[in-house]
């Protein structure tokens, strides 16, 4: 939605009232009523001044688009129709522009959309902060850590789907542009005892379920788990399967957040191993076992399961399984090891598990806090945003819901508190008279739980504290002692007698009267859960594990830091984290998101006016609706005032040229409104009463209709106006038009007239020249060919005698001329290929032309050979000279010879000097290897070959071990008297030595290769380069050999070869060597 398209005000097309301190009259009833108005037409947001009513949908609504973050972007608070964003947007507008910190606090009873508003608002925040690598990185981490947190600290309830089962609090660092630098967050009071037992109908905390639907079947096998929920003690199973949750998805979702919030995939795997090790607590079972004194002891039935916990977290099992069976009190210098029975050894399974799970936890929101942190030491500000438990009324309230309670009393005090401070502070900041509003202050109520001497929290601590038999009966029976005078404090066994005939109060029960309601607390358990006791063999056995995580979990096993020192109580810390969260929340500038429950059925559309009109109730909303209106009910500069209602008075429409506070004035006055009704602020006016507001908009309402009206009938008359001036012009255009057609017309046609009569007269004068000039011309031409006959004649005389004499030479000269003219045209046109390998040419058209035709078939011959070899490179042409040379050696004398043809002389096949296998033997070698390929040697004594490095330089020519590379020989090419060959394919050559020379003194040396062309056409230019003599290359299938002093016939014969196409050589004796060839 455009800008121009959206409303101008919360007054505007208003669906009930947007907000309520406007609601006239205000009752409880009118209240609830409007918010099931705006409800009824998808109106989930409503306003209490500042202060922003959150009603659950239940479904998705189409007004959390990008658009709609734009519409409420940089807009005043109440100028759009109410909404999060709003709230949001205010809220980082001060932070940044004002340099405030802020706090929003969401609150609200489970399944009221705490979790979603909190997401709306970070959500909202990332999109309209700066822009960059860096910021993107630190939003999608901020925005990342939900879903993490949510799987590990939420879980199913019979009231909400995805409900916190922890607090939740943020900070989230921003720096001088309002750029997100980093985050901090804090948790409040896990509720671990879901992970042993939940209520019926309500689910473990997610992560378990995703483990088991989503983990891959080799993760499920690594962590010694399998998929069937039922297979597991601690996973509920009326209600593993929710419709609309897929935990597969989720899962992939979490691993993946993991991996952008910084976790490692170690990390990951240590984290997901310590749940499967909580997961497999809940199967390990115990049976009795008397001992001979007499004493109760337990076993571990099936210790498979202990084993594979033991595996998962790196346990030793005989160490763990004592933990489970021993106890270990140590007093001073004394140490007392006792036996568990059954129910004590349950008892120290479950208080591991939650132990455990809590710990996880805690470490997990560590852990994320080290990512998300601020990296930069500057000077922040800080958004905080507060999901935190709502107040909390069940059938069986435990010692959960009394200190979910009693944090909800803070928030209530505080919210009191900020809410009157800046209420009296813009009207001393206004210049307004403010007078003292009465409302219920609840620190009574606090001072009940919170005292230090005489608090329920106190004297819980100092019951589980004391020496001696502790029992929460004994905690009853003090707090009937020190509480019972108490005004909201209410207990059967109280000393009070007017509760004695309170039956609906039993007997191991309390009652407090919350701000909200009262609340009856059963006792049972509350010593317990406040000691949060683990016993010590467990610690130690845990930090004892080869597990890092898990041995960093348990600092207090380390026997080195061990303290006898008591742990601080459940209770305790709790009451110090929230005294911790309050000093925080008082430094911010505090924006309130109250979250309502429409049903209990989690359904759209439905709502239940009894559940909603209890928790207006105990959220104190009519309360604070009644503190907004115990001052003035509206407020608004004077500047947007001035703009809305300026048209209900003469003077200030439609321009007022003064300020905007003397035109508020004006307007005011001339609508006599009564002086009571409104007061002037130095930035703001201030309307007491709704109705004057009201008043306002009506009259705003009908000035808005007349001055449509007049709008109307202005429009109408210029509409007319124009309409008329329009058809005046037209008129005039058209009657221009048609005169300037006719003028043309007419114009036109005396155009055409004058051309005809001068095109008549230029003909007549045309043809008339024409006459005259063909006249002039027959004559000249007549003059001409008179002469011309004249001059032919007296030739004709002249040279008659002459011209019979050589009549016949001429023509035979002039024909012979015209032939060879049209030959050389035709053979121009005819011309064959520039390829010299193209042999056609075209056919001779006359006999006495072949001398010439065949010469000029050589000549082109020659010259296209001579253009295509100035193509050639120099490294081409030299291939080119070495193939001709080959073709001389070898062409119909050697076999080999055709397969060598399509075969390029590449030289260097070892690549001798890339190699680094012969970096030794390049070193060794100082001229440019010419030619570098594997031969085979023949033994002169056997016949047998051996394979050979064969390198060709332009001064020698050297053999060297294969493997090693160590040169064996190095000869001089000029040593190299001829070259032996046989005509057959084979690959066998010999050189021929000079008698006398150092490399003779064996004889000559015999090799087989396929490249034996290549080999002996570089060998043959290379020596007819230095020597300018040509070496003798003996082709034959019998030659001489010398071999020390002996001359060897080498003869070839055909036969099967069983090496392939390789010549087998065999010495026969002393004179005779055989080559077997294919």
């Amino acid at each position: 939605m455009a800008k121009s398209e959206v409303k101008s005000s919360l007054l505007d097309n208003m669906i009930g009232v947007g907000d309520s301190v406007l609601l006239e009259p205000l009752t409880e009833d009118t209240f609830l009523e409007n918010l099931k108005k705006r409800f009824g037409h998808s109106e989930i947001y409503t306003y209490i001044g500042n202060v922003v009513i959150s009603l659950n949908p239940y479904r998705q609504l189409p007004i959390y688009t990008p658009a709609k973050v734009e519409e409420y972007r940089n807009r005043n608070f109440y100028e759009l129709s109410p909404h999060i964003y709003a709230l949001a947007d205010e809220a980082y507008r001060s932070l940044r522009d004002q340099d405030k910190d802020q706090c929003i606090l969401i609150t609200g009873e489970s399944g009221a959309g705490k979790t979603e508003a909190s997401k709306l608002v970070m959500s909202y925040v990332a999109a309209v902060c700066g822009k960059g690598a860096e910021v993107n990185q630190v939003k999608e981490q901020l925005l990342q850590s939900n879903p993490v947190l949510e799987a590990f600290g939420n879980a199913k309830t019979v009231r909400n789907d995805n409900s916190s089962r922890f607090g939740k609090y943020m900070d989230i660092e921003f720096d001088f542009k309002g750029d997100p630098l980093g985050g901090v967050i804090s948790n409040y009071l896990l509720e671990k005892s879901r992970v042993v037992k939940q209520p019926r109908g309500e689910r473990n905390f997610h992560i378990f379920y995703q483990l088991l639907s989503g983990g891959s079947e080799d993760l499920l096998k690594q962590l010694k788990l399998e998929r069937d929920f039922n297979h597991y003690n601690y996973l509920g199973q009326e209600s593993a399967e929710v419709n609309g949750i897929d935990d597969a998805a989720n899962f992939r979702t979490v691993k993946n957040a993991m991996q952008i919030v910084g976790f490692m995939d170690d990390e990951t795997e240590s984290v997901l191993a310590v749940v499967a090790a909580v997961l497999k607590l809940g199967n390990i079972e115990f049976k009795p076992e008397s001992r001979v004194n007499g004493m109760d002891e337990s076993r571990i039935q099936d210790k498979n399961g202990l084993k594979e916990i033991c595996e998962l977290l790196g346990q030793d099992q005989a160490v763990l399984e004592r933990a489970f069976s021993f106890r270990t009190v140590e007093a001073k210098q004394e140490k007392v090891s006792t036996t568990l029975n059954v129910a004590q050894a349950y008892y120290a399974r479950d208080a591991l598990a939650k132990n455990l799970y809590n710990r996880l936890f805690t470490w997990l929101v560590n852990r994320i806090n080290g990512s998300i942190k601020a990296q930069t030491k500057v000077r922040k500000k800080v958004m905080g945003v507060l999901d935190i438990y709502g107040f909390e009324i069940f059938e069986n309230n435990s010692f959960e819901q009394f200190i979910i309670n009693y944090c909800n009393e803070k928030l209530q005090q505080i919210f009191i508190e900020l809410t009157l401070k800046e209420e009296q502070e813009e009207y001393i900041k206004e210049g307004i008279e403010w007078t003292h509003i009465e409302y219920f202050n609840n620190a009574i109520i606090c001072e009940l739980i919170e005292n230090n001497t005489n608090g329920i929290l106190a004297m819980l601590d100092e019951e589980c504290l004391r020496p001696g038999t502790v029992s929460d009966e004994t905690f009853l029976e003090k707090l009937n002692q020190v509480c019972a005078v108490h005004e909201r404090f209410e207990s059967r066994m109280s000393k009070s007698s007017r509760f004695l005939n309170d039956t609906s109060l039993p007997h191991n029960c309390f009652r407090i009267q919350h701000y909200a309601g009262k609340v009856m607390y059963h006792v049972a358990g509350f010593v317990d859960k406040n000691n949060d006791l683990l016993y010590r063999d467990l610690s130690q056995a845990m930090w004892k594990t080869n597990h890092s995580l898990v041995k960093s979990l348990f600092p207090e096993g380390n026997p080195a830091k061990m303290s006898l020192k008591r742990p601080p109580t459940a209770g305790s810390q709790f009451r110090a984290s929230v005294a911790t969260l309050m000093k925080n929340l008082l430094t911010k500038n505090p924006n309130y998101i109250r979250c309502i429950k429409p049903n209990d059925q989690k359904a759209p559309l439905i709502f239940s006016e009894a559940l909603v009109r209890h928790q207006i109730n105990y959220l104190g909303l009519m309360e604070n609706v009644y503190v907004r209106r115990a001052g003035y009910a509206f407020k608004q500069p004077y500047d947007p005032c001035l703009e809305r209602y300026k048209m209900l008075c003469s003077q200030t429409w439609p321009h007022w040229r003064h300020g905007a506070r003397d035109g508020v004035k004006v307007l005011l006055t001339e609508l006599r409104i009564p002086s009571e009704e409104f007061s002037y602020g130095r930035s703001k006016i201030f309307i007491r009463n709704p109705r004057t507001l009201f008043k306002l908009e009506d009259q705003r309402k009908h000035r808005l209709e007349d001055l449509a009206t007049l709008i109307q009938k202005i429009y109408r008359g210029w509409k007319c106006r124009t309409n008329f001036l329009l058809m005046k012009k037209s008129q005039i255009i058209i009657s221009a038009w048609t005169k300037r057609y006719f003028q043309q017309k007419k114009y036109l046609r005396l155009k055409m007239v004058t051309l005809v009569i001068q095109s008549y007269i230029r003909g007549w004068k045309a043809r008339k020249l024409l006459r005259e000039l063909k006249h002039q011309k027959r004559c000249v031409e007549s003059v001409t060919t008179i002469a011309a006959y004249w001059r032919g004649t007296q030739v004709r005389r002249e040279y008659r005698k002459f011209f019979r004499a050589n009549a016949g030479r001429k023509i035979y000269e002039f024909t012979i001329q015209r032939i060879m003219q049209k030959y050389f045209l035709d053979l121009r046109n005819k011309l064959p290929p520039l390829s010299p390998t193209e042999r056609s040419w075209p056919v001779r058209p006359y006999l006495f032309l072949d001398g010439t035709h065949t010469e000029l078939k050589r000549i082109f011959h020659l010259w296209r050979c001579k253009k295509y070899r100035g193509q050639f490179t120099d490294q081409k042409r030299a291939t080119y000279e070495e193939k001709l040379e080959a073709s001389e050696l070898f062409k119909d004398k050697k076999a080999l010879y055709t397969n060598s043809v399509q075969q390029p002389f590449q030289g260097d096949y070892l690549e001798i000097s890339k190699n680094p296998k012969y970096q030794k033997l390049n070193g060794a070698v100082e001229e440019k290897i010419l030619l570098a390929d594997v031969v085979n040697k023949i033994n002169r004594a056997n016949g047998k070959g051996a394979p050979r490095i064969f390198l060709l330089t332009k001064s020698n020519f050297i053999i060297a071990d294969q493997k090693s590379g160590q040169i064996k020989s190095n000869i001089p090419v000029m040593d190299i008297t001829s070259v032996s060959v046989s005509k057959q394919t084979d690959g066998l050559f010999a050189l021929h030595l000079k008698e006398g020379s150092t490399a003779a003194s064996k004889g000559d040396f015999l090799f087989t290769s396929d490249r034996l062309i290549e080999i002996i056409t570089k060998l043959y230019r290379i020596i007819f380069s230095k020597t300018n003599q040509k070496i003798a290359v003996e082709i034959n299938n019998e030659f001489l050999v010398q071999f020390n002093q002996d001359k060897v016939c080498v003869k070839f014969i055909q036969g099967t070869q069983k090496n392939g196409n390789l010549p087998a050589c065999k010495r026969k004796n002393n004179r005779l060597l055989e080559v077997t060839v294919p």
